[in-house]
């Protein structure tokens, strides 16, 4: 019984290492996973630290033979919140990513998340149980000095493969995360190329990006997935243009654009009809789009797709009232997550590949070697700050919002930026819309300024965010304005390397 109780200490205190350390080297992930579960903005982001912070202590009290018993109720005390936490939420039909153990797992919390946490608490239950009864178990080392020669080696043989694993996983960790993020820049790349008609098709040939604006709408009639017949018509019917959004279960940014389908559907409903017409099976579509209260239109051999010039997804077309294309096709979550912007009226995040300020017909951004426009707006504390304040220095000009989803992906390589910042580096002057709280969670130490016109992005001609634009020390327009994730960190790090 003794060796059972030490191994449930060692098997908790390894998971709450594990999970504490992971998130703690991803504490901006942690902040995004409390306020996904529900919990004030104010709160988020101390408790994204306090958590891990917590859990390392668990670790360490069910380690130390005195602290056991503590350990074991801390342990319990954490599960069963984390436990309750979950279920609120799979209550509620909402399945927030768990960040559990930070960037090496994370996945939407579902049953399986809330089984998993039962068990584990289910052993710090039984840990408790033994620790009232006085029975905690031998000391690790005292246990250890037990051991006969051969158990001796075993143990030691087990702790250099766990160890060799651990080595393998953080080295296979790293190297997924490295090209994951040189393959989502060449995917961005790619996407932005072939919505402009400039990317080679395998025999050499530019594909066609989707339908003329202003052609023929092409009808169509599908099947969703509660069975019902739709067809273009009805999604017409209303008087509202119509986004159709082609997509495929197999596509994985189709996948993570679903939350912010759903988002869209909502809050755009009386100026937008948003449709998903989606490639497969009823069953491969609807595992996904149920969670985010997505309704798909089933093609059954991509024959809506092939009739709207849609050679990749998720790619995106407005429809308008009277049945005409309205806008270029929009390929990539990039584009997409533009175009929605667009046709609902709202600012977008980033800009399609005509530039947003000519499409509303506002001046063209300052070129290269000309001054820079003013920017005099308050901070965070309620100050003002001018551009004039840097003068002497090269600044770069970061146009964010605490609602962007891409940029709270380069949020954690822009503070690494500015930590890592020294003399003739760029200074980080940030230009933000949102409220002070959202903005003060980021946790930027440079200036954040709040843009709530736009007018200082406009004037510059940042049309979406995140975009970014250096000045130098005299004032003048020192790069061209740099757009999207991919773009804005190449900016940043050139004139690092440049140095």
């Amino acid at each position: 019984m003794d060796t059972a109780v030490l191994l449930a200490r060692l098997l908790l205190a390894a998971v709450f290492v594990v999970a504490g350390v992971a998130k703690l080297a991803d504490r901006e992930g942690s902040r995004r996973a409390m306020a996904d579960f529900g919990l004030p903005t104010a709160l988020a982001a101390p408790l994204g630290v306090l958590l891990p912070v917590a859990e390392l202590a668990v670790a360490a009290a069910l380690i130390a033979t005195p602290t056991a018993l503590w350990g074991a109720v801390g342990a319990l005390v954490l599960l069963v919140v984390f436990a309750a936490g979950i279920g609120a939420n799979l209550a509620r039909g909402r399945s927030p990513d768990c960040h559990c153990f930070g960037q090496i797992h994370s996945a939407p919390a579902g049953w399986s998340t809330l089984a998993r946490n039962a068990a584990l608490a289910c052993v710090a239950a039984f840990l408790v149980w033994r620790g009232l009864e006085g029975e905690v178990g031998p000391s690790v080392v005292g246990w250890i000095f037990d051991l006969s020669t051969a158990g001796l080696l075993v143990l030691i043989g087990v702790m250099v493969v766990l160890a060799l694993i651990a080595a393998q996983w953080l080295f296979l960790f790293g190297l997924l995360r490295q090209n994951g993020r040189l393959l989502g820049r060449l995917e961005a790349l790619e996407a932005r190329l072939v919505a402009a008609g400039l990317a080679p098709s395998e025999n050499g040939s530019r594909p066609a990006a989707g339908l003329p604006v202003g052609a023929p709408a092409p009808a169509f009639q599908l099947t969703d997935l509660n069975g019902t017949e739709v067809a273009l018509a009805d999604l017409r019917a209303e008087g509202k243009p119509v986004v159709l959004l082609f997509t495929d279960p197999k596509c994985g940014p189709c996948t993570e654009l679903l939350p912010e389908v759903g988002r869209w559907q909502r809050e755009y409903s009386e100026k937008l009809t948003i449709s998903v017409v989606g490639q497969g099976s009823a069953e491969e579509n609807s595992a996904e789009a149920f969670k985010y209260g997505v309704n798909v239109l089933l093609q059954e051999d991509w024959e809506v797709g092939d009739a709207y010039e849609v050679h990749g997804t998720p790619s995106a077309v407005v429809v308008g009232p009277d049945g005409a294309i309205g806008s270029p096709l929009a390929l990539g979550p990039v584009d997409v997550e533009s175009l929605v912007a667009h046709a609902a009226g709202e600012r977008a995040q980033l800009p399609l590949v005509q530039h947003a300020s000519h499409v509303h017909g506002e001046p063209p951004s300052p070129k290269v070697g000309e001054p820079a426009p003013d920017v005099r707006l308050p901070d965070l504390d309620g100050g003002d700050v001018d551009l004039e304040d840097f003068r002497g220095d090269e600044v770069l000009v970061l146009f964010w919002s605490p609602d962007c989803g891409f940029c709270h992906e380069i949020l954690p390589d822009m503070k690494r930026w500015e930590d890592a910042s020294s003399e003739g580096v760029p200074r980080l002057l940030v230009v933000s819309d949102g409220s002070v709280e959202d903005n003060q969670a980021l946790g930027f130490r440079s200036p954040v300024v709040l843009d709530e016109t736009y007018a200082v992005s406009d004037a510059f001609g940042a049309g979406g965010t995140p975009s970014a634009v250096l000045v130098d020390a005299e004032g003048r327009i020192a790069s061209e304005v740099a757009v999207g994730t991919s773009a804005v960190l190449d900016l940043a790090d050139s004139r690092r390397a440049r140095r």
